[in-house]
């Protein structure tokens, strides 16, 4: 065994591709942490990951711990770059993609049309056979015309099928029948089916995620075959650990059958990491923001723990419906407002932030790539806030010309000066990100002034203070190596899966018995698969959530079961958290029944896990860190001469006050007047707020 841990991380995001590498000394437990970003290499993500690598001067064949995050599966599905998929559903039911759900978004749109189904009619195929919602079989399955509709779809080129049944959640026999027999019949082809996925109820949402998952396997796969053989090719022979969207991560094998579980792998790792994060500072209560260059993404984390959900909709807004992904999800609402979004004036004269992006190319107008429309990033340039001697790390020279024809286009529009267009920008977008962090917290009952906000990605640094302000937060912390956030929080990751299981059951007597068996099976099940992988059972560890509702309600309310074996006496106990949790959601609670409507197991185990040293706190006095001063434009506070500090330099103990700006290579940290800040001994910024 050699005297030091290789632990790496990459993330592929919508502009920029970040690694984050941890080197531990075993002698000194001393960390080397060494941060790297290069561009995203669209449609070749892989090769982003190799050349980030390459930047981060990492050598693949020395690494121990290899994680990774990409945005291929939700780009394929919103660029339509998936393959062409076949659904077999239930006699009866092939149109059920199509009929959809009615609460549609624009109500009273007379020429509303719903969005187009992933798969058209004619490769919509049916067989006979039927389960109640029991799992009790009604009709036999009939497989005789299952080679014609195979021979169909095979002539039309379909690349993947999917396979969803009626009611498959309570009993998966009749789909794997199927995928049985089309392994036979036809053993090139994808096959994905439901029972897989999830065990959940709700057909729509199942076919849905069925079809969806189905049509970016072929790519999915295939781009983590090549990144996993490019590495292989590099020297790394350990096992690529994958990030999913319910910030466990999953062995290659496994996310390449489902890989619609990584949907949302970047987002989730970065929430991931602020739970972590609020672990280790003593802050379990967490806002976390993850501003990039494309969006803002916003979570909220109570006791430690970040909220999973089931209930996830891509492309959904004012207009449009969108399309139901029923996998694991941590719980998190997007906007796009990131530093590349366009600013933009409306035919009524009013100015706009987002959601379009100007990306990695052009960029922004100051990258001098030949973007001519001012960007959130521009704006922040501009106010004094960027560096313009320092941009991006001094990896750019700023365009400040082309930043400036930028501005004065939009500002003629409005009839203001390049200065007014910026600040308006920045309260725009402040404003757009305030709206998003209060649907994660107030309208869901929480008050932000219970939480630290937490804030990284490449622009959160830069509007964290004014949004914390705004919303009352306890304090804002700016995490060590903020940029690359997401990365570093993959390496807190455990591997992980979830399981849910749909049963009802009213909480009266026996049904202590039936929910603990129901438990007790699907950890076994999950016991076996970690087994296959290596994994020893020791080593895996479960929490218990049950989704609950007031009897003949239409949704549910998960709750924490936690306390060992599940009893007769501890349904009481489960019941009165279920009234607890409701009424701080809804505001009120029901002298009804409660049911159980289905189970939620997740089931982790440590496989490389980073464990974090804190260093001791040294001088508070943080003038070596200085580096000049100059005037920053605070947007709302006015124009104030900042103290400019070099956040390489800044060390565990320093403290300082504002105005000032903290540069380091990957982000830009504004600290607002009457601002006080200190650095922990992990390196971490810690913002109070006021005097």
């Amino acid at each position: 065994m050699s005297g030091k841990t290789i632990r790496v991380a990459t993330d592929v995001g919508g502009t920029f591709t970040d690694l984050v590498c941890f080197e531990t000394d075993h002698a000194t437990g001393e960390a080397t942490i060494t941060t790297a970003k290069s561009d995203t290499t669209p449609p070749n993500f892989e090769q982003g990951v190799l050349n980030v690598l390459d930047k981060g001067g990492i050598d693949p064949a020395s690494v121990d711990f290899f994680a990774h995050g990409t945005t291929v599966v939700i780009n394929a599905l919103t660029e339509r770059k998936g393959v062409k998929v076949g659904l077999i559903t239930t006699e009866g039911f092939r149109d059920t993609l199509e009929i959809a759900r009615g609460n549609r978004p624009d109500f009273f749109n007379l020429h509303y049309e719903k969005p187009e189904v992933f798969v058209p009619r004619y490769l919509r195929r049916e067989l006979p056979g039927r389960f109640t919602y029991k799992g009790e079989e009604v009709t036999p399955l009939d497989l005789s015309s299952l080679p014609e509709i195979l021979k169909i779809f095979r002539d039309d080129g379909v690349e993947a099928i999917a396979v969803c049944f009626l009611h498959s959640y309570a009993n998966p026999s009749h789909e794997q029948a199927v995928i049985a027999e089309i392994a036979k019949l036809w053993p090139e082809v994808a096959v994905v089916s439901s029972h897989q996925i999830t065990r959940e109820w709700r057909e729509y949402e199942r076919s849905n995620t069925t079809v969806m998952s189905a049509y970016v396997q072929p790519a999915a796969e295939r781009y983590l075959k090549r990144l996993n053989d490019g590495l292989k090719t590099k020297g790394f022979d350990g096992n690529l650990f994958i990030m999913q969207s319910n910030c466990g991560v999953d062995s290659l094998d496994s996310v390449s059958k489902i890989p619609i579980t990584m949907v949302e792998s970047g987002p989730a790792s970065g929430f991931w990491g602020a739970a972590e994060l609020g672990k280790l500072i003593g802050e379990p209560n967490v806002l976390a923001l993850d501003i990039g260059g494309t969006t803002a993404k916003c979570s909220l984390i109570e006791g430690g723990q970040v909220r999973i959900m089931t209930d996830y909709w891509i492309e959904r807004d004012r207009t449009s419906a969108g399309y139901p992904i029923m996998v694991p999800v941590v719980d998190l609402v997007e906007i796009g407002n990131g530093g590349g979004s366009i600013s933009w004036v409306d035919d009524f004269g009013k100015l706009h932030v987002g959601p379009k992006s100007a990306g990695a190319m052009p960029g922004p107008a100051a990258y001098g790539r030949g973007g001519t429309e001012a960007t959130t990033t521009d704006a922040n340039l501009w106010l004094g806030r960027i560096n313009r001697d320092y941009f991006c790390g001094g990896s750019v020279e700023a365009d400040m010309a082309a930043t400036e024809k930028a501005l004065n286009a939009v500002g003629g529009k409005l009839g203001v000066t390049a200065d007014e267009v910026a600040r308006g920008i920045i309260r725009i977008a402040n404003n757009n990100m305030v709206n998003a962090l209060k649907l994660v917290s107030l309208n869901r009952g929480f008050d932000p002034r219970d939480f630290t906000l937490v804030a990284f990605g490449g622009g959160g640094a830069m509007h964290a203070v004014a949004l914390g302000m705004e919303l009352g937060v306890k304090k804002v912390v700016i995490p060590a190596g903020a940029s690359v956030f997401s990365a570093w929080g993959m390496m807190m990751s455990d591997l992980r899966r979830d399981y849910f299981v749909t049963k009802l059951a009213d909480l009266k007597d026996g049904a202590a018995a039936m929910i603990e068996n129901l438990f007790g099976e699907s950890e076994t099940l999950a016991k076996e698969q970690f087994a296959a992988e290596g994994i020893d059972a020791t080593k895996v560890k479960f929490l218990r959530y049950g989704k609950f509702r007031y009897q003949n309600q239409e949704h549910t309310t998960e709750v924490l079961i936690d306390g060992g074996t599940i009893t007769q006496a501890r349904l009481q106990e489960i019941e009165t958290d279920f009234h607890e949790t409701y009424e701080r959601e809804y505001t009120y609670r029901l002298k009804a029944p409660v049911e159980l409507v289905g189970i939620h197991l997740v089931a982790f185990a440590e496989v490389g896990k980073l464990k974090m040293q804190e260093k001791p706190l040294g001088d508070s006095d943080a003038s070596p860190a200085t580096k000049s001063t100059r005037k920053v434009d605070y947007a709302l506070e006015g124009v104030h001469d900042a103290t400019i500090y070099d956040g390489t330099k800044l060390q565990p103990g320093m403290q300082l006050k504002g105005p000032a700006v903290i540069e380091d290579p990957g982000t830009t940290i504004v600290i607002h007047p009457d601002n006080r800040v200190e650095v922990d001994g992990f390196g971490n910024i810690h913002i109070h707020l006021g005097a």
